[in-house]
């Protein structure tokens, strides 16, 4: 299986049909022991998967090896797939599943403090980051990857979140899911999902605020 490779926090990618046109024909090949077609369906999700998994276990090392564990499981049970959602949609919800069960059996990956996480915060960085607060919107990925303290500061406050939490804030917010999809991924009701994501905000917002006292 290919190595997935990190990438940075960028523009939200939307999660519409466009990124699935091409699944249907990959697995029907894959089911009749195409291991061309496998690879393809793997390398087209496998990058994004990766940092999603990154972004809610923070260990590069665990999130290499849950997406090897999540498409192991993938592809065992590629024939039950039944296309009530999308492929998409039905690998996420397999890897964040593993991610937080993962993270809830293992005492290590526990909430991690923003000073374990960060380096100091020097006045340029502070400055950045007032100027990041100063918009009463959410936090916007696209900003955070633009300036490097900024993203450290921010990927620091994210490890602080809970894996519920985090994990909603990572589908909407970096990687730019429906509430809709984030519902069906997490296998909970839109409702939760917005719940999840206004109090995730709130304490992202609330630590990086505190940064700046």
């Amino acid at each position: 299986m290919t190595e997935a490779a990190n990438t940075d926090i960028g523009y939200p990618q939307a999660a519409d049909a466009r990124m699935d046109k091409d699944d249907g024909p990959l697995i029907r090949q894959s089911l009749q022991g195409d291991s061309a077609a496998t690879e393809r369906l793997i390398l087209k999700y496998q990058n994004r998967i990766y940092n999603v998994v990154l972004k809610i276990c923070s260990d590069a090392d665990d999130a290499a090896e849950l997406t090897q564990e999540t498409f192991v499981k993938v592809l065992e049970n590629l024939d039950k797939f039944e296309a009530r959602s999308s492929f998409y949609t039905w690998a996420f919800r397999i890897a964040v599943n593993l991610t937080l069960n993962y993270c809830q059996r293992n005492a290590r990956l526990a909430v991690r403090s923003l000073d374990s996480e960060c380096e100091p915060c020097d006045s340029q960085a502070k400055q950045a980051l007032k100027e990041f607060l100063s918009d009463d919107r959410s936090p916007d990925p696209a900003v955070v990857a633009q300036n490097k303290e900024l993203h450290q500061i921010a990927m620091g406050a994210l490890n602080t979140l809970d894996e519920a939490q985090k994990a909603v804030l990572v589908l909407r917010d970096i990687e730019g899911m429906s509430y809709a999809r984030i519902a069906e991924t997490l296998g909970i009701e839109i409702g939760t999902v917005r719940s999840r994501l206004s109090r995730a905000r709130t304490k992202l917002r609330d630590i990086l605020e505190a940064i700046l006292k």
